[in-house]
């Protein structure tokens, strides 16, 4: 039986893996992590029975504590990023699902890579800011890297049948998230609420924000030039605001390989979990009959200039991706607080990779300090 670790199981893609668990019954979950939703997860070791949880948050971790030895459960419960490790290396797990969004999910990420743990992963920043770090230590440790975001799982799924011959490009695609055709004079008084209604997947707070700005694409650029090592200028981003269309690979010939199929982030969880084997599911299929027509378009840079600022921060290099990552994290937070506007998020974005002089190699220390200072000297900001 394949034992599984999840991080960030309070999570969409958290809880949409313990689901997927729960549909095929022969895979263990020894561990789980959450931030601080103990209500959550109180639910998920009563079901799941998990040897090892971990509440990020150390108050929250008490009153578990104080509410599993009032109900009789036994588990082990850790707090902070020494439990975040340990369930990333606990021995008798197989399978790491990184699921935590932003830069808390590198550090166990990699402790479970030198632990020779497979990881199924759903944390963009991990690759976005350490993928120089991430990819050789999974290569020199022979551990696979699985991705869960559907548009990677897509690209990886068209090269198993590529019998070894890499593409010569790869089509990205995007919905073009609730404001695709709309121009910057009518998103300056978008509200959070609008940002969040995402018209095909149902998602985190924060990647739903930035699916609208095209950030979220952005990131999925970086974060597949260091998974499929391509570069930049051979990763094309093109709208499928359907989301029939997943992703796409390019030959030399021309030939165009594409993985289908419904919105849903269980089939490319469940992938990563069962790889290289396909389970049957019972979920809704994509049918060509009842499709009138699949429409392609092209990103609008100029109105939504995210895109663009995360092909300058890869040709800059460096530490320039972590400022994006960073920044964006921030702004995001600002504007969902209310303190700065829907534009400012892209704004603020380019305004520090303008400041920024970029450190061309640098290390997980470095690469945390500089996340650290800039959340210092932006967390506070308010135009509004």
């Amino acid at each position: 039986m394949k034992q599984v670790s999840v991080l960030g199981s309070s999570g969409s893609i958290g809880t949409q893996t313990l689901e997927v668990i729960r549909q095929n019954g022969d895979i263990k979950v020894v561990a789980l992590a959450v931030n601080s939703n103990i209500g959550l997860l109180f639910e998920q070791i009563r079901e799941f029975s998990p040897e090892l949880v971990c509440v990020y948050d150390e108050k929250s971790a008490g009153e578990l504590s104080r509410r599993l030895k009032d109900e009789g459960l036994k588990c082990v419960v850790m707090t902070g990023m020494d439990g975040l490790i340990a369930c990333a290396c606990h021995p008798a797990v197989d399978v790491v699902v990184t699921s935590f969004v932003g830069m808390i999910g590198i550090r166990p990420t990699i402790e479970a890579i030198k632990a020779g743990k497979d990881i199924a992963l759903a944390n963009k920043e991990t690759l976005v800011t350490a993928g120089h770090i991430i990819m050789p230590l999974a290569k020199k440790m022979n551990v696979k890297i699985l991705p869960v975001d559907s548009e990677h799982s897509a690209i990886f799924q068209c090269l198993q049948g590529a019998q070894g011959n890499r593409p010569e490009k790869i089509l990205l695609t995007a919905s073009g998230g609730p404001f695709r055709g709309k121009k910057a004079s009518e998103l300056k008084a978008v509200r959070p609420e609008d940002a969040l209604k995402h018209p095909n997947w149902s998602m985190g707070k924060k990647i739903t924000i930035d699916s609208s700005t095209m950030v979220n694409k952005g990131l999925e650029v970086m974060e597949a030039k260091w998974l499929f090592d391509v570069e930049a200028e051979n990763i094309e981003v093109v709208l499928q605001p359907q989301s029939i269309i997943h992703s796409m690979i390019e030959f030399s010939d021309g030939a165009v390989i594409a993985q289908l199929g419904v919105p849903d982030m269980k089939l490319p969880i469940q992938y990563a979990l069962y790889y290289p084997e396909r389970r049957g599911r019972t979920a809704k299929r994509l049918d060509f009959r009842e499709l009138s027509g699949i429409v392609i378009d092209k990103p609008d840079d100029v109105n939504f200039p995210a895109l663009r600022l995360a092909y300058d921060a890869i040709k800059a290099g460096g530490s320039m991706p972590t400022v994006y990552n960073a920044v964006d994290e921030i702004a995001v937070d600002l504007f969902l607080h209310g303190a700065i506007g829907y534009l400012d998020i892209a704004d603020m974005i380019a305004d520090q990779m303008a400041k920024h002089t970029v450190i061309s190699n640098p290390s997980l220390e470095d690469i945390l300090e500089l996340e650290h200072n800039l959340k210092k000297a932006l967390s506070g900001l308010n135009t509004r």
